[in-house]
């Protein structure tokens, strides 16, 4: 049986990007000390001048996690996701690619990079899936604190490690029970993950693959 993820026109354009975004450098990025990397992916306050040094990366999902994105789509039956780091859109086109094999549905994403808004909605044009996808630009902690679903049933957090939890308090009153939240690179945000993690927390949260914690809402 076919899907929208693995045939044209979103299957090849993958591919492609994929490829691109392994061969993409950073100037910015490399004068500034893995110390100072550090510090700035850490920060909640230096987060916009840290990824604008990053705007020519792609800093996508894997193709193992895009897929998972994909699966985890389809067997929640999801119609509205939020999604916290659109970049050039490799993973908003499998979230995408899911709803249009779910029916339909509708992803709202934020990316305050105005370069890489203008290349993921081109994507998303050629991939066929625009219809889909509301890409707001601007900081996220303004783009999505208004205007959501009322039912989330899929938050992606794949934008500034440092905010995940931010973003997470944004949106929780609208995650539906049973709701999934995909927290890519979460090794870097600790203090999400022991929110999360935590007994009490009203999730159920655990480290899913090399780099992906996986977590339901309980209620």
């Amino acid at each position: 049986m076919t899907t929208t993820l693995t045939t044209a026109p979103v299957a090849p354009l993958l591919d492609r990007l994929f490829k691109q975004a392994d061969e993409a450098t950073s100037p910015a990025l490399a004068g500034i000390s893995r110390e100072e990397r550090e510090r700035l992916m850490h920060s909640k306050t230096e987060y916009l001048k840290f990824y604008g040094m990053l705007k020519d990366l792609w800093l996508p999902v894997t193709r193992e996690t895009g897929t998972l994105l994909y699966m985890l789509v389809r067997s929640a039956r999801a119609r509205n996701i939020v999604e916290f780091g659109t970049s050039f859109g490799i993973s908003t086109l499998h979230l995408a690619a899911a709803l249009r094999d779910n029916g339909g549905g509708h992803v709202i994403s934020s990316e305050f990079e105005p370069s890489k808004v203008t290349q993921a909605r081109e994507h998303l044009a050629e991939g066929g899936l625009a219809d889909l996808v509301e890409i707001r630009e601007g900081d996220a902690l303004k783009t999505l604190a208004s205007d959501l679903p009322d039912n989330i049933d899929l938050l992606l957090l794949d934008g500034a490690k440092s905010l995940y939890g931010d973003i997470l308090s944004l949106v929780e009153s609208r995650l539906r029970p049973g709701a999934l939240i995909v927290a890519d690179n979460a090794d870097y945000s600790p203090d999400y993950l022991a929110r999360v993690r935590a007994p009490d927390s009203r999730y159920l949260s655990v480290p899913f693959a090399e780099d992906v914690e996986l977590s339901v809402r309980l209620g």
